[in-house]
Order: structure tokens, then C-alpha cells, then sequence
């Protein structure tokens, strides 16, 4: 594994390199060495320099490597040309990132994304990209076959084979529409939970919905969005959403094809940013997730609460001192989703967010009109009911738009 260091200032190289092991580790990949290479030019022919090509070389011979991984972006020329000094396969973080995902993705959209991404990747290379980890891991059936033989396959065949994809999966966007088209006319709140891979979502999301969502200390443990409907303080009901953990420098062909999974996102009414504030470089990977919410189109005055988890993996001090920052903060909530912590101040955060803006109406129901009154129950907070001349008299806290769909129903 060579992290090539470019650089980048904002990110701490050992961080760098344990996130790249735990990638590789996400399918199964043993790491025998992890080296950072200092490249002030990136070569053009193998990206690193000559005499550190030599010296991975020697390396790969030491250790009997059959896979180098290199944590940046490779031309198809410098993989073709390392592969060739080094004697053996090798891939870049984008190729990393689509195997993980092409193991991963569950549901049958999943599983059109990645191919989607993955012929993306592979248009310019053309080569058998995937074989050094059937041989590591005895064969995982990438894409379930077919995919694997357009790996082989000419451009136009690739051309074709994305061109269908592409159809299959507008059809999967429409259907998404309408289901969020029907959502949003019941309506509840929608509320979205975005955040760096492994920062824990889903342990989040599970704690909040009492679901089952995997939820391990792995990156990149949920790919397929989850909706699941919870209850806040003063709210009946709202739907939840886990989605796919952002990471840095996210393939530009992933984040093209997740974008109907992720307009969940783009259309809630509430984000919930989750960080791993024991991650040394938790700042760095806020920026990358706001980077991949602004590059999908998610709007800056969209409502956010940014939390701070993992409280239960700092020391004392460290960990007084950010429960006193966020306490200062009005968007911020620090918590650890897996002991529970701090996690009931974080409801009663969302749900004054989402009620944000709600008046008190007082609207007659005829009595026999019992439709209405459900309605008047499920879409606001009931604060007062009474009879008044022979008609049922609300006093009701909702959102204008809430109340003006009332009006319309009832005119």
C-alpha cells in the first residue's frame, strides 16, 4: 500500500494511511506493508519517482505482494507502467473504492450504480481489472458475471452496456420521485443522515429507529438507503434516512451514479451531520462531506445539525472540553450514539428545528367530517379541541404550508 504525499496539508499522513488499510480490509485485503512516498512532481509515466518505483519494487519482491494499492488517482498509463516495474497488479483509490462498492451494494439499484461507475472507470482502461482479488479471496462474482465481461468487452460494447444502465436506472430515479412526491404530499419530515464513512450512522440510525442497520467498525458498511419513520418531541411522525458515508476524494463516477440514491439528501427537510470527533482528522473530513453535499446539489440554507460523536472514545479532558464547545453552539450536539449519550438532547434539537416556524390555527371540522380531523392529528399538534355549534373546534400548531394544504383540501 503506498500513500503517494502531495502535499496535502490538511491531512494527517498516518490517518491517511490506517483509512486506505481499512479500505482494503473492507474486501477482505491483507496489508503486508503500508509506505508514504513524498512526490513534490508527480511523474506522468508512474506518478512516484523512478527511485522510489525501485524501491517499492524491492518491496513487493520482500514481502511476495500480489496486489500494490495506490492511495491517490492513477492514469491507465502509470497503472500499466507500474503494474509492468512492479511485476504485479496494481490499483488505484477509485478502483479500491468501486471494488468495495461492487461487493457491497445489496439491492438491485446498488448493484446498477456501481456497474455504472465501474464501466465508467474502466472505458478508458480496458484491461482485467479485478482478477488479483478473485485469487485473494477465492472469487466474489463481481457484478454477479456480466459485468465482469465487459470489463473485457470493446468500448462501443461499454458504450452500449452504459447507455442501458443509464435508461434503467432513470426509470429507478422516476420511481423514487413518486414515492417522495407521495411522502411529501402526506407530508412528514424528512430527515437525512450524512457524514464521512464509519462515523457512525448507522449506529445512530438504529439507536433512533430501534432498527437493524449493519452497523460495524467498517468503512463503508452501508451503501443501499435505508428509510425507516421515528417520533420527536411535539412530532408525530417523520422518516429517517441513512445513506452512503462520504469519503475523501469519492470517485467523480460514484458520486454522477448514486445521485438518485442520494436525492434523498438533496430533498430533506433536515440534514444530521455526523463526525467522528475521536478521528484525528475529523475536521478534514467535514470539509470532504461538505464538499460531496454542495457537489450534488444540496442547498446552503437547507436546516443542519452537526454532531459530534463518539464522545465515548476521548479522554476526559478532551471530551469536557468539546461537550463545553458544543454546549456554546446552537448547531452542534455532542453525543456517542453507541452508549446513548447525549442522544435525547439530539431529538429535542430536531424536533424544535423542524417545528421552527409553526403557528396556531383555529379551524372548524364539521362533526361528521371525520377525515379532516385525523388529518388536523397527524400533520399538526393538537393543542385544543371543543364543540362549538355543533361543529368540532381545533386549536392546531403547524407549518403555513401544512395549514394552506388544509385550506385547499377543505375548500
Amino acid at each position: 500500500m503506498v500513500l503517494p504525499d502531495q502535499g496535502n496539508a490538511t491531512r494527517d499522513a498516518d490517518a491517511r494511511l490506517e483509512e486506505t488499510a481499512g479500505l482494503a480490509a473492507a474486501i477482505g485485503v491483507v496489508v503486508a506493508e503500508r509506505i508514504a512516498y513524498k512526490v513534490r512532481k508527480p511523474s506522468p509515466k508512474t506518478l512516484i519517482g523512478s527511485g522510489q518505483v525501485d524501491l517499492l519494487a524491492a518491496q513487493v519482491r520482500m514481502e511476495e505482494a500480489s496486489l500494490v494499492v495506490i492511495d491517490g488517482a492513477l492514469s491507465p498509463i502509470q497503472q500499466r507502467n507500474l503494474e509492468k516495474a512492479l511485476d504485479t497488479k496494481v490499483i488505484d483509490r477509485t478502483g479500491l473504492i468501486l471494488e468495495i462498492f461492487g461487493e457491497r451494494a445489496a439491492t438491485a439499484e446498488g448493484r446498477l450504480q456501481v456497474e455504472l461507475a465501474h464501466l465508467d472507470y474502466q472505458g478508458g482502461r480496458l484491461v482485467r481489472s479485478w482478477t488479483h482479488l478473485e485469487r485473494q479471496r477465492g472469487g466474489f462474482g463481481f457484478l454477479g458475471g456480466p459485468g465482469e465481461t465487459q470489463i473485457e468487452a470493446d468500448r462501443r460494447l461499454i458504450r452500449d452496456r452504459m447507455a442501458r444502465l443509464k435508461r434503467e436506472l432513470e426509470q429507478v430515479t422516476r420511481t423514487r420521485g413518486l414515492h417522495r412526491d407521495r411522502r411529501q404530499r402526506a407530508p412528514w419530515p424528512v430527515i437525512a443522515l450524512v457524514g464521512y464513512t464509519n462515523a457512525g450512522k448507522s449506529t445512530l440510525f438504529n439507536r433512533l429507529t430501534g432498527a437493524d442497520v449493519m452497523a460495524e467498525d467498517l468503512l463503508f458498511a452501508t451503501l443501499d438507503p435505508t428509510l425507516r419513520q421515528i417520533s420527536l418531541p411535539g412530532i408525530d411522525k417523520a422518516i429517517l434516512s441513512d445513506t452512503v458515508g462520504f469519503v475523501s476524494e469519492l470517485p467523480t463516477q460514484l458520486v454522477a451514479a448514486f445521485k438518485a440514491t442520494l436525492e434523498e439528501v438533496v430533498s430533506a427537510d433536515l440534514l444530521i451531520h455526523i463526525r467522528d470527533v475521536a478521528h484525528p482528522d475529523s475536521e478534514a473530513q467535514r470539509t470532504d462531506v461538505e464538499g460531496v453535499l454542495a457537489e450534488i446539489g444540496v442547498a446552503p440554507e437547507t436546516p443542519r445539525i452537526e454532531v459530534w460523536n463518539k464522545l465515548d472514545l476521548l479522554d476526559a479532558d478532551t471530551r469536557a472540553e468539546l461537550v463545553g464547545e458544543a454546549a456554546m453552539r446552537d448547531d452542534v450536539i455532542a453525543i456517542s450514539a453507541l452508549t446513548g449519550e447525549g442522544v435525547d438532547v439530539l431529538t429535542a434539537s430536531l424536533a424544535e428545528l423542524l417545528t421552527q416556524g409553526h403557528r396556531r390555527y383555529r379551524i372548524a371540522v364539521n362533526q361528521s367530517d371525520g377525515a379532516a380531523a385525523a388529518w388536523l392529528h397527524a400533520h399538526g399538534e393538537v393543542v385544543e379541541h371543543h364543540t362549538e355549534n355543533e361543529q368540532e373546534i381545533y386549536e392546531v400548531r403547524m407549518a403555513q404550508r401544512e395549514y394552506e394544504r388544509f385550506a385547499q383540501r377543505a375548500g
